[in-house]
């Protein structure tokens, strides 16, 4: 049931901050910033006790904090990095691990609460772990309370992995799902835990003193709350459930009215490796298509590093800008995307200047889609997106596959076949590429007098190469097992 279920919300302090001070130890215990342009995104305890905020400009910042020390946030390979070190940590706990951004994560531990609970002994003693939320007293007779403090031990378990073997602390959230875990989870910071019993959820919940602070309502949904007279959690739980139906639609309206209530059945569901790769950049002004293409490049250097090191291959590319019109004040985003021609997918995890080129026309036919370029054009954001993520295909040697060869253009258009995998030859393994000359011609190698009788012999027939030029490798056809030769010829003619 959902009373049953236990959920932690475990968000990281500061984590940009924790991370430089990692990589950089005499930065600790010395108030910290760390810059993305001209934004302070986020700062360690020690410049927030004098006055530095998250997403303060660095002016102000640095007039708060004269001794301030600023550290160059714009690459974030080491915060994604440490960010997955901390997730796969937790999955050794358990399946269930939901990431939310870099320093948060759901997990599901219901399984592990009843397997402690069915463990424990009458005369047993338990104690939670952390603070609870509004203090209120704990009924050991209560399974729901008793699951929630089991929580709670398991939660201070996770802290302490993280902080022994990553460095990191971290808050805690305990609660019977995801919504009231995240928002118990920052009552008491930094490096603290807070459970939340059923009977706090309302408390908790109306603490809000805005509908946006509710997590899933965003800030469209809030602004059109806004002009029905919602501002509140009350207000929101006492609005008509069919008008704001009509307004809203009949999911929405459902889903959110559940939310002013605390009730949150969606599932933490395991992240697993990334669906897309994409990075950005913001500036105050971008008004030229060498501009653009100059960024392009730049995002393309460090997304193609991130691709080669998962190992798949992405199947579609989109563009999104941000485009500023000063007379009006508005900011518009808007997106463009295409499929990535197979001819550049295969050159995705090899030398990234080959792609590079091919890859920022097809992003700047994209970009023509969206701006007319003959008029004036004012950008405050580039972001690129890979996403369609597909596994390598495989070349396994028991397969038709492993035997076929995508071979290169005549040699006269002076383009290089393909390569394929490697094939094992007795001792070691040789490249069938190595067939290739500097000048794009085949190698060939003559077949011993013996094995063309032995072939004629068998009765195999010749395979019609001429009428599949290129899809085959005449001299390893020649030598492969007689069954194998007979199931291409089938599926060839």
């Amino acid at each position: 049931s959902a009373r049953s279920r236990v959920i932690v919300h475990v968000d990281l302090d500061c984590f940009y901050a924790q991370v430089e001070m990692i990589r950089n130890p005499a930065l600790r215990d010395k108030p910290l910033g760390v810059q993305q342009k001209s934004i302070v995104v986020t700062c360690n305890y020690e410049a927030r006790k004098l006055g530095v905020k998250k997403l303060m400009s660095v002016k102000d910042a640095k007039e708060k904090c004269s001794q301030l020390i600023l550290v160059n946030g714009e690459d974030l390979t080491p915060y994604r990095e440490m960010s997955y070190k901390v997730t796969e940590l937790l999955g050794e706990f358990g399946p269930l691990v939901e990431r939310l951004g870099f320093d948060e994560n759901f997990v599901d531990i219901t399984e592990i609460v009843e397997k402690r609970l069915n463990q424990l002994q009458q005369s047993s003693r338990v104690c939670v772990s952390g603070h609870v939320y509004n203090n209120q007293d704990l009924n050991l007779h209560d399974t729901t309370h008793l699951r929630l403090i089991i929580g709670s031990q398991v939660a201070e378990e996770f802290r302490e992995a993280i902080h022994t073997r990553l460095g990191l602390t971290g808050c805690a959230g305990v609660a019977s799902n995801k919504l009231l875990s995240k928002l118990v989870s920052g009552t008491f910071k930094p490096n603290q835990q807070t459970v939340l019993l059923p009977e706090s959820c309302h408390d908790l919940i109306c603490s809000l003193d805005h509908i946006q602070k509710v997590p899933g309502i965003g800030y469209k949904t809030a602004k059109r709350l806004e002009t029905l007279g919602v501002r509140n959690v009350c207000d929101l739980q006492a609005f008509p459930s069919a008008v704001l139906e009509k307004e809203l639609g009949v999911s929405v309206a459902q889903r959110i009215q559940k939310l002013s209530y605390g009730e949150d059945d969606s599932p933490v569901t395991p992240s697993g490796p990334p669906q897309s790769f994409s990075d950005e950049d913001s500036f105050k002004k971008c008004s030229s298509e060498v501009e653009v293409k100059e960024k392009i490049e730049e995002l393309l250097l460090n997304l193609l590093d991130r691709i080669h090191k998962d190992g798949r291959q992405p199947h579609t590319v989109r563009l999104t800008i941000r485009q500023f019109s000063s007379p009006d004040k508005w900011f518009n985003r808007e997106s463009r995307q295409c499929p990535i021609p197979p001819h550049l997918i295969q050159k995705f995890g090899k030398e990234s200047s080959n792609v590079i080129p091919p890859l920022v026309d097809l992003l700047m036919k994209l970009f023509r889609k969206m701006i007319d370029v003959e008029l004036p054009f004012h950008l405050t954001l580039l972001n690129v997106c890979f996403s369609n993520l597909k596994d390598l295909p495989s070349s396994k040697k028991g397969s038709i596959g492993f035997y076929l060869k995508q071979m290169s253009p005549p040699s006269g258009s002076g383009k290089r076949g393909r390569e394929v995998g490697e094939v094992s030859q007795g001792d070691g393994s040789a490249s069938w590429n190595q067939n290739y000359n500097t000048t794009g011609t085949i190698k060939t190698r003559k077949l011993s007098e013996g094995k063309k009788r032995c072939i004629k012999k068998a009765g195999i027939p010749d395979f019609p190469f001429h009428l599949f030029p290129g899809e085959i490798d005449q001299e390893v056809f020649r030598e492969l097992p007689e069954d194998i030769q007979k199931e291409i010829i089938s599926e060839k003619t």
